[in-house]
């Protein structure tokens, strides 16, 4: 809680004084730096965090990290600021301005979680005596997920008495399954009841190749008096997540219907252990992100992609009543809404990007959707560096269809001069293409590097509808590959489009794209970059992990000659098959911990590409998994991105 002593500090000249001296230091850098972003500037951005809001109501905790690449690091200072703007003021206990949601209502319990033994797998655990054997045993699937291989360790759920951590309970003892998720779950992945009597946690509970093949993660809630567990969402076959209760004892969540699907669309759900509803089953275009209550608990907020940006959402809760549920936008423009941190009385805090900015953190008003900058983190570096203007434009597709395609200029762009170009293709593959800011595939860096970005909303992402984000399952080299060329082709009929200096870049889905568009290209491009593609469908269903989006994405394994949709991916949309259409220069990227694509992919590249005489080149990044999260390899994997443009566009 928030007291006198606490806010005592407001009061002192000097630790404003402080903030802003930080501010300066952190763009000291950059505020005289050329007007183009660069990697390096990329780089100083502070990149802020939203915590939530103060226990008194009156403010917005959040966190700014900031990287050091000399020392390949982020170090990370917190803050809080008023709810209605004003001057940031420095904190060094955040945890201390807001509620702990892992002590129970009552104040009795905590939770936490920590890895629990399990199974055998390792040498030693099979033959102690052997002690310095560095030896894995597997007898069943799911052995390696995205960056790790298996340990037999599980992450469990425990409860304790409240600063008695010698008294932890594990909820789900010998189990072998995770709570939180791997490998991206955290303490979202369990709540108190308000009752104070439950635990209610997010588990899929299968194990080896069940586990591989499935989506099916339930919500479980644990008696601590009884010591049992009952499913809550038994008979629901896909991802349950986010369990979220309101003060009233209604439980939301995030749910998709089918096993095995892992871009489902994603729909808020709610029961009142009466009845569940689904809140915004009724909307086609509506494939929710992340969601909030109220705080009067008659309304969830969410945040959702709608045509080609993520915007801010309200739905009533009906309860029992027989009212429907109301979906309504609350915010539009061209720009993100990355998350919802709280509210405060008639507005929102949430935080915000576009192509041009990184994360701040903003206030909107609920009724009117007006919204009011907070946190001012990164203004003294945008400064002084020339914005991109970013245009929607409508391509009419191979099929007939209206097709979104973001346009990125580069600053001060001249529509008199020729401008060499960028077909960037999204990863995913069901993943929204909206104001996203990366600090990796970012439009803002590469369209100051002096190229047009041309950014489709290509089949296969949400925002546009079920139809278009399913239709890429099972097609993946089809309409979604045209989808890619019917917008480099429209955009290259401008005059300021330099058609002799066409590039094709992209990770992922994105990476699959590129390759398998450079051997049906036709001469388009100049250029390819590939970051962590699939090049060979058969060897990638051999060696990856999550089997259930290759068996549902692709239609099955490759063995069955009687899967006609499988066979049509194995062969037809498969790139291996193309590569002796390979007559451009590709610049391939490949991370050592990527099991998700893993190293073969890269390799087999490469490998085709040398030897039939292709200009080439590979860059291997050992200890990156399916991205590049490390300062110094960042910039690295930049400078080649931009010199591989450079040589290959001139």
């Amino acid at each position: 809680m928030m007291n006198s002593s606490t806010l005592a500090f407001r009061k002192t000249n000097f630790m404003y004084k402080q903030i802003a001296a930080i501010l300066s230091l952190l763009f000291t850098s950059i505020s005289f730096a050329q007007n183009r972003l660069t990697p390096e500037m990329l780089w100083q951005l502070g990149r802020v965090s939203g915590l939530g809001i103060s226990n008194d109501g009156k403010y917005v905790v959040y966190s700014v990290g900031i990287p050091n690449a000399i020392e390949n690091k982020t170090s990370r200072k917190s803050y809080i600021i008023p709810v209605e703007g004003g001057q940031p003021i420095p904190i060094s206990k955040p945890d201390s301005f807001l509620a702990d949601k892992n002590i129970s209502p009552d104040g009795l319990y905590q939770l936490t979680n920590k890895e629990v033994k399990i199974k055998k797998v390792s040498g030693s655990d099979y033959y102690p005596e052997l002690s310095k054997s560095n030896v894995y045993i597997y007898d069943n699937l799911m052995y390696r997920h995205w960056d790790t291989w298996e340990d037999g360790n599980f992450d469990h759920v425990f409860f304790m008495p409240t600063g008695f951590p010698e008294k932890a309970k594990d909820i789900m003892p010998d189990q072998p399954y995770d709570c939180p998720q791997k490998p991206f779950g955290g303490d979202e992945d369990y709540v108190w009841n308000p009752d104070s009597k439950h635990i209610v946690y997010v588990t899929k509970q299968k194990y080896g190749i069940d586990y591989a093949i499935s989506t099916n993660t339930d919500i479980f809630s644990y008696d601590i008096e009884k010591g049992t567990t009952k499913n809550l969402t038994e008979g629901m076959k896909g991802y349950d997540l986010n369990p979220l209760y309101n003060k009233k004892g209604d439980l939301a969540w995030l749910s998709m219907k089918r096993d095995g699907y892992e871009a489902d669309k994603q729909d808020l759900v709610v029961s009142n252990g009466i009845s569940t509803i689904n809140l915004t089953g009724q909307r086609d275009d509506i494939n929710v992100e992340g969601f909030k209550w109220s705080d009067d608990d008659k309304t969830l907020f969410f945040w959702a992609p709608i045509n080609g940006t993520q915007q801010l959402f309200s739905v009533n809760y009906p309860g029992n009543t027989k009212m429907l549920p109301v979906i309504r936008q609350i915010t539009k423009g061209d720009f993100d809404i990355t998350g919802i941190i709280g509210q405060t009385r008639d507005n929102l805090i949430v935080s915000r990007t576009d192509m041009n900015h990184a994360a701040e953190i903003y206030s909107v008003e609920i009724n009117t959707g007006n919204m009011k900058q907070l946190t001012h983190v990164n203004d003294a570096a945008y400064t002084s560096i020339g914005a991109c203007k970013t245009e929607r434009r409508f391509v009419k597709t191979t099929d007939g269809k209206q097709m979104l395609v973001w346009v990125i200029y580069p600053p001060d762009f001249d529509p008199h001069k020729k401008y060499p170009t960028l077909l960037y293709c999204q990863g995913g593959p069901q993943s929204a293409l909206t104001q996203f800011y990366s600090f990796r595939w970012n439009f803002q860096l590469m369209a100051s590097q002096g190229y047009i970005v041309v950014a489709p909303n290509r089949r296969g992402m949400p925002g546009h509808g079920t139809k278009w984000n399913e239709q890429i399952s099972k097609d993946h080299g089809g309409q979604a590959i045209k989808d890619y060329l019917s917008a480099i082709d429209a955009l290259a009929k401008e005059p300021f489009v330099d058609k002799g200096r066409l590039g094709c870049i992209g990770a992922s889905y994105g990476g699959y794209s590129v390759f398998m568009l450079a051997g049906v290209h036709n001469k388009r491009f100049k250029t390819f970059i590939s970051h962590d593609g699939i090049f060979d469908m058969r060897s990638m269903y051999g060696t990856t992990e999550e089997m259930w989006f290759v068996d549902w994405d692709w239609g099955g394994n490759y063995w069955d000659k009687k899967n006609v949709a499988a066979q049509k991916s194995y062969s037809q949309f498969n790139p291996v098959n193309y590569v002796d259409k390979w007559n451009t220069p590709i610049l391939i990227v490949q991370g050592g911990k990527d099991y998700r694509v893993p190293i073969e992919q890269g390799q087999g590249a490469f490998q085709a590409a040398q030897l039939r005489g292709i200009k080439s080149k590979f860059i291997y990044l050992p200890d990156e998994n399916h991205w590049v999260l490390s300062a110094q390899n960042a910039l690295v994997w930049q400078h080649e991105f931009y010199k591989w443009l450079e040589e290959t566009l001139k």
